[in-house]
């Protein structure tokens, strides 16, 4: 009887075992799928821009042969656009690090009033709808003849990553130790100093999500692009597809060859980054 009882609880651990091996196997398939159906749009335009001279209706599950053709004209045609959009994200990274950075701080140290109702309406600002933002911002443009320049592009490019990046670097900014800070004051450096030698480094992952979500912004936005320049001087990337598509309705290939190219960019970014973005992410939550 002894031996009996003894072998039960061994039985249940194994049922109990097989129960989790069934349960993340279930995880496992389900995540499989959802990750097919994420990524099978990406799939569908690499494998259109593969296939030239192919209608939408005639296209395969998979490319006969590897013809690059589509990405030599969409490289041709879109080389100039996809400069164009790099230098503007650069840019709108550069001015909305540099503005959100002792914004961020400030809010974060400075004990002044209203900075709660001054993080409200940051986070409300982001409520704002952009044909709005982009109205407003064309009338102001015109009288400081900002109207397609480089500088008008990336400064409004900038204003859309500014509000996120105040409130990703404030949360992070709070977890930071006062006595840090208050230690690098003793030994003579001003507030500027602290920021730039002590504060900057440790948030150096949440600079770094900032910053890349605002280059994504910039790298996708259309509406900016299309309503502040008025001529071809400042073309993005996205508004040469625009275009393209336009041009070229009948020729799928070259069109999602044009989208593959302009992808890579933000894609090589997300992968390189992602360590960086999840520490940045996630460090603000915790104290």
């Amino acid at each position: 009887m002894s031996a009996l009882t003894a072998a039960r609880p061994g039985r249940r651990r194994r049922g109990g075992t097989r129960g989790i091996d069934r349960a993340g196997a279930g995880s496992l398939v389900l995540g499989t799928v959802i990750l097919v159906i994420l990524l099978f749009p990406l799939y569908w335009m690499v494998n259109t821009a593969l296939q030239p001279g192919t209608s939408a209706a005639e296209l395969s599950w998979f490319p006969r042969t590897l013809d690059l053709g589509n990405f030599r004209r969409a490289w041709e045609s879109q080389a100039g656009n996809l400069l164009t959009s790099l230098l503007v994200a650069l840019g709108a990274v550069a001015v909305c690090l540099v503005v959100a950075t002792p914004a961020a701080y400030a809010l974060a140290r400075f004990r002044l009033p209203g900075t709660r109702t001054v993080v409200f309406g940051t986070l409300i600002t982001q409520m704002v709808p952009g044909i709005v933002v982009a109205n407003a911002l064309y009338n102001a443009y015109v009288e400081l003849n900002l109207v397609n320049s480089y500088l008008g592009l990336i400064l409004a490019d900038a204003s859309l990553g500014i509000p996120f990046t105040i409130v990703l670097l404030r949360a992070f900014m709070v977890s930071i130790p006062g006595e840090v800070v208050e230690a690098a004051m003793v030994d003579g450096a001003g507030r500027m100093r602290t920021l730039l030698r002590v504060v900057v480094p440790m948030s150096r992952n949440a600079l770094i999500t900032g910053g890349l979500f605002t280059f994504l912004f910039a790298w996708s936005d259309f509406l900016f692009a299309l309503t502040l320049n008025t001529t071809d001087a400042v073309k993005p990337v996205t508004l040469g597809i625009y275009e393209y598509i336009g041009a070229h309705v009948g020729d799928w290939g070259a069109v999602m060859a044009v989208a593959t190219l302009s992808s890579i960019p933000a894609a090589v970014l997300l992968v390189v980054a992602q360590k960086y973005v999840a520490a940045g992410i996630s460090g603000g939550s915790i104290k």
